[in-house]
């Protein structure tokens, strides 16, 4: 009898453990398999000074500031190559532009080379990309995706899955973020897990937010940035060739005033038709969209043409017209990042997703006068990032260690417990993110190839440590040094002054030094 009980006892024990090892169909785990799910989510352009978790001087973004509360916060990351395309390619390989083949927006990116996609796949992942894809070529590596033409729209934006192309109705940012959670919410009841790249088009210009708040809000005044009327004085000719100043912005499409023909803004390419194509996107509207559109804009239109603004008033106002654009834009991430973690909250799967958020590059938002990107000063080369895995990260976390694009698709591989290919060229951060390593390199590269077609700045690389940066724009032979601890918004270049010899000498050893360390057989030749 006792040994009955004791049998009796032991096939419930089995039983109990058997079925405690079965897949929970909220959360796709198993106890032989905790993988995280993994969600990348992108945005375009988006600036540190749009997000309040670095800085309240633009706007409030409550569900980004909630994720950095509840994972790890980076205050010095960067990108490797301050242009969408590229950046995107970077990410996607682990590799600089001169690995991956994709050196600037005018490239075709080669989709049989090595991915993370490809090897999430591998690893047994459900993968997908959601929304921006921009690399020109078909996506692979993917089991599903659902992207947007080119450059996408904000309003009833087409999508292709690669059989079809279909123009839907509504905002970007939201038909994105539905149709991810579209794809989640059928995956979610298996026993694979997920990697999913979640991408924005917003706030990418032209920078048009949706109804809500428009309807929502009223124009802001916004501070005037420090530098918004800079001369240039202190630096070298690549900050005065340019085309990326405000004041030079599209009145049409950038200030959304309807001048449909000889519209004076340049916009970065004087020869670009933005007026026509400005007046065939508003007319893209729906009646609904149109009449909230006019509502919010047509007093905006008419107090422009009372005023008739020029000058220094016309700058400043250019300014306020697209700040408020912008922070509008950013808004509706905002919106959709807290469905993305709400929705992960209500089907228990929060604790076991991966989630990081960044951008494909900084942006300028009045520094200097300007806004896009490209430069390597530092609101163009800053990206937020943020980390949030619960299982395995302490929250409210910040890390000032130098890290960069290239080192994100390690340290997701590093995270579901893949081997690191060993030709990926960047670093796992899981560590840093753990808090087990307090810093990687004490500098980063960069290089920029793109100096035809919009906004004319010269192809140019460089370095950045924790107090200095080094460029060489090698199209036009000129330097610039900058000392960030004690000139931060980099007004002036100290290259050349006697003072600087010493750094000079170290910073273009250490760049030759990136240089060999990453092969970059693209880099000009210079002089130590």
């Amino acid at each position: 009898m006792l040994k009955l009980n004791f049998n009796y006892g032991l096939l419930l024990l089995c039983l109990v453990s058997f079925f405690g090892c079965q897949s929970n169909t909220k959360t796709g785990e198993t106890a032989e398999s905790t993988r995280p799910n993994v969600i990348f989510i992108m945005t375009d352009d988006h600036s540190k000074r749009a997000m309040s978790a670095y800085t309240d001087e633009l706007m409030q973004t409550p569900n980004l500031d909630q994720l950095a509360e509840e994972g790890v916060l980076f205050d010095r990351a960067f990108c490797t190559n301050s242009i969408c395309g590229p950046s995107r390619a970077v990410f996607l390989t682990g590799k600089f532009s001169h690995k991956n083949g994709f050196k600037s927006n005018h490239d075709t990116f080669d989709g049989d080379q090595p991915t993370l996609a490809k090897y999430m796949q591998a690893a047994g992942y459900h993968t997908s990309v959601v929304g921006k894809w921009h690399l020109v070529s078909r996506p692979q590596g993917f089991d599903e995706y659902k992207i947007l033409i080119g450059q996408g729209e904000y309003y009833n934006p087409r999508f292709t899955n690669g059989a079809d192309t279909v123009r839907e109705t509504g905002y970007s940012t939201t038909l994105i973020t539905d149709h991810a959670l579209s794809v989640i919410d059928r995956v979610k009841d298996t026993n694979q897990p997920f990697f999913m790249m979640l991408h924005h088009k917003a706030p990418h210009r032209n920078w048009m937010p949706e109804i809500k708040h428009l309807q929502a809000y009223t124009e802001q005044e916004f501070d005037i940035h420090p530098t918004f009327f800079d001369d240039y004085e202190n630096r070298g000719e690549a900050a005065r060739m340019q085309d990326m100043e405000i004041r030079n912005m599209y009145r049409s499409a950038d200030m959304k005033l309807p001048i449909y023909e000889n519209d004076p803004g340049s916009g970065g390419m004087p020869t670009f038709d933005m007026a026509g194509a400005w007046k065939r996107n508003y007319e893209s509207l729906t009646a609904e969209q149109k009449a909230a559109w006019d509502d919010y804009y047509e007093p905006i239109i008419q107090d422009y043409y009372e005023q008739q603004p020029e000058g220094k008033e016309l700058a400043e106002w250019m300014y306020q017209r697209y700040l408020n654009d912008y922070t509008k834009s950013v808004m509706s991430v905002d919106d959709n990042v807290g469905r993305v973690l709400n929705y992960l909250k209500e089907n228990e799967m929060d604790e076991n997703t991966l989630i990081i958020y960044t951008s494909d590059q900084g942006f300028f938002t009045g520094e200097h006068g300007w806004y896009d990107k490209r430069f390597m000063y530092e609101p163009s080369l800053a990206i937020p990032l943020v980390v949030r895995y619960p299982k395995e990260l302490d929250q409210g976390e910040e890390r000032d260690a130098m890290v960069q694009n290239v080192d994100l698709a390690p340290t997701i591989l590093d995270f579901v417990g893949e081997p690191i290919p060993a030709d990926m060229q960047g670093a796992s951060l899981k560590g840093i993110l753990k808090g087990e390593v307090e810093d990687t390199d004490e500098s980063i590269y960069y290089h920029y190839y793109q100096s035809t077609g919009w906004h004319t700045v010269p192809k140019h690389i460089g370095v950045r440590t924790g107090q200095y940066k080094l460029i060489y724009y090698y199209e036009i032979d000129e330097w610039e040094l900058f000392d960030l601890q004690n000139d931060p918004y980099e007004m002036n270049n100290i290259y050349g002054e006697e003072s600087s010899a010493g750094v000079v000498k170290n910073l273009k050893a250490e760049l030759q030094r990136l240089i060999e360390k990453y092969e970059d057989d693209t880099a000009p030749d210079f002089q130590i």
